[in-house]
């Protein structure tokens, strides 16, 4: 795999600063472009079936090649996949863009469409995790990750309102060429990073270890490899277990009991808005400061952060006023926007380089795989009430940072 991390003097701080802006205008294109793609399926059909459909279109090829982009990542190296997945988004938005401005696309086309921008996202996400220690000085690492993740955080926070009010002021059409020349420059970023890998002299990937007799292993061999380095490493598997049961008992939770609450306590459902900002906020907060002042001892800051998490979705069960659920729910976006920062820079220190791509990949499909099955946990419980939903969420989050708290791997890390 490229190792362009090696020499850093020797390439200066620019790459450094390309690779920042390059995951920054990405992060801001995702966030504005599900909101534009939602609102144009609102607005060319009744809410209901249709947008689910287009929104499950796009998610479902994204989780299904997570893990096999993965070894791709590995065997290509990030800096070549990473550019050449934000290429593709660019070649599928300009032929969305085609079909919105001289033509009335139909949903099954925007479908297609939006499962290609999927299969790009499983094959970008994972390679611009692995390539931020192949470029980022580890001492810089934590940092770097920080203001990634605070891009990400802050372009969820102000996505919604700004491709809403675009999309109102010069149209659907004009909206997604701007968003297509966000992505456009988010690309030509990467792709500067190849050019730099090149002139060092470090444009072919490392040799394989996972290969015998100097042979390639075949794709469902290194897969295997990789799941089977996560399951029996514990400190990467208790990692991945601990994202998973964190986004399986908040993501649902949060939407659909908050819109529930937000009905129920705090004076309406618009009322639903102004709390996930407060998650938006605390979530760029935690990421910024993770990344600015990163933690001496990290086992102690995963189990806090896990523990933060818990405690807030408890505490939601007695919110009843929208200034208290904000403030509650800032709790629980600034646990995971820390969190995030800390587990993910842990793992890109410590996972080694080969594998890196499939374990990253593994993280992000943690992160994003069980949101549906989340959503139906919630609305199962919803019948019981929106109190029993955010005490059962609550103390299921505070019982695995029990859990993280026992394992000596993530209790000892440093």
């Amino acid at each position: 795999m490229v190792s362009i991390g090696e020499h850093h003097g020797r390439l200066g701080d620019a790459h450094l600063r390309r690779l920042i802006v390059g995951q920054g205008l990405a992060a801001v294109t995702d966030a504005l472009f599900i909101v534009w793609l939602t609102l144009f399926v609102l607005d060319r059909s009744a809410p209901g079936l249709a947008t689910g459909f287009v929104l499950v279109a796009v998610a479902l090829p994204r989780a299904v090649l997570l893990p096999p982009a993965g070894v791709l990542v590995d065997r290509l190296g990030p800096d070549r996949v990473v550019a050449g997945a934000a290429w593709l988004r660019v070649a599928v938005l300009l032929a969305l863009g085609a079909l919105v401005t001289f033509a009335s696309p139909s949903l099954t086309a925007v479908a297609l469409l939006g499962g290609l921008l999927g299969a790009a996202d499983a094959a970008y996400f994972p390679a611009a995790l692995a390539l931020l220690p192949a470029v980022v000085p580890a001492e810089k690492l934590a940092r770097v990750n920080g203001l990634v993740q605070g891009a990400e955080s802050g372009g969820d926070l102000i996505g919604p309102a700004v491709a809403a009010g675009c999309i109102a002021a010069v149209g659907f059409a004009t909206t997604l060429g701007a968003i297509t020349v966000l992505a456009a420059l988010a690309a030509a970023a990467f792709s500067t990073l190849i050019r730099l890998a090149r002139r060092a002299g470090r444009a072919q990937p490392a040799t394989d270890p996972d290969a015998a007799d100097g042979e390639r292993p075949g794709s469902l061999r290194a897969l295997a490899t990789g799941l089977g380095y996560a399951w029996h490493e514990p400190l990467v598997r208790g990692m991945l277990a601990a994202i998973a049961l964190i986004n399986l008992a908040v993501v649902g939770p949060v939407l659909v009991g908050g819109a529930v609450l937000a009905e129920q306590r705090l004076g309406g459902a618009g009322d639903l808005g102004i709390v996930l900002s407060g998650f938006g906020a605390g979530s760029l907060a935690g990421s910024l400061a993770a990344g600015w002042r990163p933690p001496a001892r990290r086992g102690r800051t995963v189990v806090g952060g896990v523990a933060a998490i818990g405690a807030g979705m408890a505490g939601l069960a007695a919110v009843t006023h929208v200034l208290a659920a904000t403030a509650v729910v800032s709790l629980i976006g600034l646990g995971s926007g820390f969190l995030g920062v800390v587990v993910v820079a842990t793992l890109q220190e410590r996972v080694p380089e080969h594998l890196l791509g499939r374990v990253l990949s593994l993280v992000v499909l943690a992160t994003v795989a069980f949101d549906p099955f989340s959503y139906v946990l919630a609305g199962a419980l919803l019948p019981y009430g929106t109190t029993t939903l955010f005490l059962l969420s609550g103390s299921a989050v505070l019982t695995c940072a029990a859990l993280v708290a026992t394992s000596p791997p993530v209790r000892s890390l440093r």
